[in-house]
């Protein structure tokens, strides 16, 4: 393994990823690689959007990563850093190729402006993106042994997208795109013209309120699952204790919903993930 891939792994999700670099502080120096680079990952394919000109750049760089993962790619695929990194992760826990690959499918879709249509939707995006990481990191604690942990994963990944994309409600719609469920926002009155332009509404306010009720009920839900894992896979889940702040937050913001959302500084969000991890193992 390439120590200096994994240090430029680290970087790279330091500055692409705050809170998931801050959350791979609370694990031990083996696991905290392989976690790292798979964080590292996910931060390249989920801002490629805000890196290219269209699509279509967007899509020749979800196919590159593609190439990599099955083999595909040419010997430069190990001069990128990142990709070195998680290329070893996944030979040292024999983490499954097919889980990654779903991940960059679903990604896809954030290259486009077409609305979120549902909540199912939106559901199985957010299991593809997110529980997949929750999943894969437990997997890595586990040294590669495959841990059934479907529901806290499952539950953890739709609540952390939901929080996520509640908090980056304005700057996502000042994009012109719509990434929470447009069946929830359509069925309380809302038009698409109206969230592009910034309008805030009853409407629009109840319909969001909706939405933070379902996040509350998965974190709920992913609290009760996690409570039962055996003690050396929680850490995978530290996470929880920043998104339940950050959902705190967002109950009490009294500001409309396309303003900025207050968040904790970083020395507060470290305190609460090693606070829960102390306590979960």
């Amino acid at each position: 393994m390439s120590a200096e891939s994994f240090a430029h792994a680290a970087e790279a999700l330091r500055g692409g990823d705050r809170d998931r670099y801050l959350a791979t502080l609370v694990l031990n120096g083996p696991h905290r690689d392989g976690v790292t680079a798979l964080y590292a990952f996910n931060a390249d394919i989920a801002s490629i959007r805000e890196r290219v000109s269209g699509p279509v750049p967007g899509e020749m760089r979800l196919q590159w990563w593609n190439d990599a993962l099955e083999g595909e790619g040419h010997g430069a695929v190990r001069q990128n850093p990142v990709a070195d990194a998680l290329l070893d992760t996944l030979a040292r826990y024999s983490l499954p190729n097919g889980t990654l690959l779903r991940l960059i499918g679903a990604r896809r879709f954030d290259l486009y402006d077409d609305p979120m249509p549902d909540l199912e939707t939106f559901e199985g995006y957010a299991g593809e993106t997110v529980s997949t990481l929750y999943q894969l990191t437990a997997m890595i604690l586990n040294d590669g042994e495959t841990i059934e942990t479907g529901d806290a994963a499952g539950h953890l990944g739709v609540a952390h997208a939901m929080i996520g994309h509640l908090r980056a409600f304005g700057p996502v719609s000042g994009q012109g795109r719509i990434m929470l469920p447009w069946s929830i926002l359509q069925a309380n009155g809302v038009r698409e013209g109206e969230i592009f332009s910034g309008v805030e509404s009853e409407g629009l306010s109840e319909a969001l309120g909706q939405i933070s009720e379902l996040a509350g009920g998965h974190l709920a839900k992913a609290e009760a699952a996690i409570a039962v894992l055996p003690g050396h896979l929680k850490p995978a889940f530290a996470p929880i204790a920043v998104l339940k702040a950050q959902f705190n937050l967002l109950q009490r913001h009294s500001g409309g919903p396309f303003e900025a959302k207050p968040d904790d500084a970083d020395w507060r969000k470290i305190t609460r993930l090693t606070w829960w991890t102390w306590r979960n193992l």
